[in-house]
């Protein structure tokens, strides 16, 4: 078995979804699993690039575009780091910082990325650099910024707070991790005065922003199997908090929704395994499964609204909820739109640049896709 992998602190071996495709998990001699083919319909929305702006070179799970009212801050491996304006696309200010591992997360004062040694970068709102502070361990998801702080989640399951103003260390939480994880889209959300994250371990954190305290945590799923790679269930995409519940997705797991106000009750469970994770709006949580199935689930008690399977094995990026539709990229650098209501394709847009494995950010002007080859673009629908 040849996997494309690092090894960190002699115990975590981070797999990318790509090494797995030599796993056995998805046979390249079983043409089950081989991309559903592009069909030709009526399509029913109509989309267009409204802007599209280099920003660096590179792209990859670790780098998600994060937008602050009409400012959008994007990162690149090769060490760009730009503001853009939401609405034309404009650079405000660009940054050269070498070589970067994870990025960007921002409140519109501190905009923070990872080095590629685990150094944390902070600049301010002119994109001039603040300070650096060394991280626990090599970092692979973005951080992200707020109430005071710049939090980043490194690979030896670590979770670290550094003051946003000076970079001096505030709290750090650390929990046992498997031996395996995966390299993928996933992402910590800030939400009001905590930081919500998931885990290797399946499981979900809500952690006091200012203090580190672990208010709640719960169990979204657990590993099982005889192997390692068998065992894999790490929580993937970013939480989906909607007031009292929150939810989250796992990796050969299952999609949970729990009531933070009563204690952290699930209120429902599916079984499903994602790579991607997932998203949602006031009454529907949407994913694409292992196999890239579309679902979409009641967020109300998880029953199955719809399913589509046009786009299967097509690698779907973690989606966005625009309007009426929910969009996803897929391997061949087209942007899908399907219908809320019941899943059937909208339309669809290709961008190029590669695969999009960047997750897809709603705005309400458009949906944000950061590219393969660095370049970002706003899509709008009509």
């Amino acid at each position: 078995m040849r996997l494309s992998a690092r090894v960190f602190c002699n115990t975590a071996l981070i797999l990318s979804l790509t090494a797995l495709s030599g796993c056995g998990l998805f046979s390249q001699a079983d043409t089950r699993y081989d991309p559903a083919p592009l069909t030709d319909y009526a399509a029913k929305l109509g989309v267009s690039t409204l802007w599209s702006a280099p920003i660096g070179s590179g792209g990859g799970y670790e780098f998600a575009a994060h937008v602050v009212g009409d400012n959008v801050y994007a990162a690149t491996p090769s060490g760009a780091v730009t503001s853009l304006a939401l609405s034309s696309g404009a650079v405000r200010w660009r940054a050269d910082l070498g070589k970067l591992a994870a990025g960007v997360g921002s409140d519109g004062q501190t905009t923070a990325v990872v080095a590629t040694d685990g150094m944390v970068i902070a600049l301010d709102a002119r994109g001039v650099e603040k300070w650096r502070s060394q991280a626990s361990s090599s970092v692979s998801i973005p951080p992200v910024v707020g109430q005071g702080v710049v939090v980043v989640r490194s690979t030896d399951y670590r979770i670290q707070a550094f003051d946003a103003a000076s970079g001096e260390p505030r709290w750090n939480i650390q929990r046992p991790g498997p031996a395996l994880a995966l390299r993928t889209s996933i992402q910590m959300i800030i939400v009001e005065n905590v930081v919500i994250s998931g885990l290797p371990s399946g499981r979900l954190l809500v952690i006091d922003a200012r203090t580190g305290t672990v208010r709640w945590e719960g169990s979204v799923s657990a590993s099982q199997g005889a192997s390692d790679l068998e065992r894999i269930n790490d929580v993937v995409g970013a939480p989906l908090a909607a007031g009292p519940v929150l939810c989250g997705a796992s990796y050969q797991g299952r999609i949970v929704c729990f009531d933070v106000a009563q204690g952290g009750r699930a209120l429902w469970e599916q079984k499903f395994s994602s790579a991607t994770g997932m998203t949602g709006d006031a009454q529907q949580i949407y994913a694409a499964n292992q196999r890239d199935v579309v679902y979409a689930f009641a967020l109300s008690d998880g029953h199955e609204v719809w399913s589509q399977k046009a786009l299967l094995n097509r690698r779907l990026s973690t989606p966005a909820v625009i309007q009426d539709a929910v969009a996803v990229g897929d391997y061949q650098g087209y942007i899908h739109f399907l219908s809320r209501r019941d899943g059937h394709l909208l339309g669809r847009l290709q961008v190029g640049g590669g695969p999009i494995t960047s997750p897809l950010i709603a705005t309400p002007q458009g949906v944000l896709v950061q590219t393969s080859d660095g370049k970002l673009l706003l899509i709008g629908v009509r």
